[in-house]
């Protein structure tokens, strides 16, 4: 159901697991060509926490094979179909593929949710010789300066204390996890995209923070915010820039 100009305020944050595919950004192809590039070869590569397959069906284009794992029975059910992308529902901790045999493992804006030391643990078991493992994310995104100062007051100082510690990794751009491979160098990458108002709030309404917010009783917080970026914005169907920082954490197993 669209925004119209007078009603910013409709009710995009109470939308379901469908939300998170149609409203998630879209890595950049260069990610997946970069990626293809490092990995020994192309043969398996495996997406870890794949939510609804943004990354993994874009590894297709690059390998025999791929391997999207989500412990969510909903985010695979709204994950991109690929001929050669296989989904199966399991935990980082616990990754169903034999020893040696995987190529790349990537987490792409997950990582922050893993035991990580666990995970470390299952992606040596399953590398295969000169594996590569991949952690992405994407930082605060960025917008026109006629509605950046709306948004960021909202990330910053409203829906703020409602992010769960997890999301510091995420602000650091995985910079502070401790990261035991060899490491390599990555290019800069942004993912960039042009948005109205309704897929503003769409993306907004896939945050761990505006959920708990939600459940917290707080649903006059989020209401208060599609008023005010909705004032800011000002023709709701308009398209204005948004962009994202990419931070890669990569290295050879």
């Amino acid at each position: 159901m669209p925004i119209s100009a007078e009603r910013p305020s409709r009710n995009w944050f109470a939308q379901g697991g469908s939300a998170y595919a149609k409203f998630r950004p879209s890595y950049p192809a260069e990610l997946a060509t970069f990626l293809a590039l490092v990995a020994p070869d192309k043969n398996l590569a495996v997406d870890v926490g794949c939510g609804t397959g943004q990354l993994t069906a874009q590894l297709a284009s690059h390998f025999s094979q791929v391997v999207g794992l989500d412990p969510s029975a909903d985010q695979l059910a709204n994950a991109i179909q690929h001929p050669r992308v296989r989904y199966e529902r399991a935990p980082a901790e616990k990754l169903p593929l034999d020893a040696g045999t995987v190529s790349l493992v990537t987490a792409a804006q997950a990582a922050h949710w893993f035991d990580l030391p666990a995970f470390f643990g299952e992606v040596r078991r399953i590398a295969a010789p000169s594996a590569v493992v991949a952690l992405a994310t994407y930082g605060v995104l960025e917008l026109e300066p006629e509605v950046a100062p709306v948004f960021q007051r909202f990330y910053r100082d409203v829906i703020g204390p409602f992010w769960p510690p997890e999301r510091a990794l995420v602000d650091s751009g995985y910079s502070t996890i401790d990261f035991p491979f060899s490491e390599l160098a990555a290019p800069r990458m942004a993912i960039r995209q042009t948005w109205n108002l309704p897929e503003l709030l769409g993306y907004v309404s896939t945050w761990s923070a505006v959920r708990a917010a939600v459940d917290a009783g707080r649903q006059d917080l989020l209401t208060s915010f599609a008023d005010d970026i909705g004032v800011a914005w000002g023709d709701a169907g308009a398209r204005r820039s948004v962009s994202w920082p990419i931070a890669l954490r990569i290295g050879r197993v």
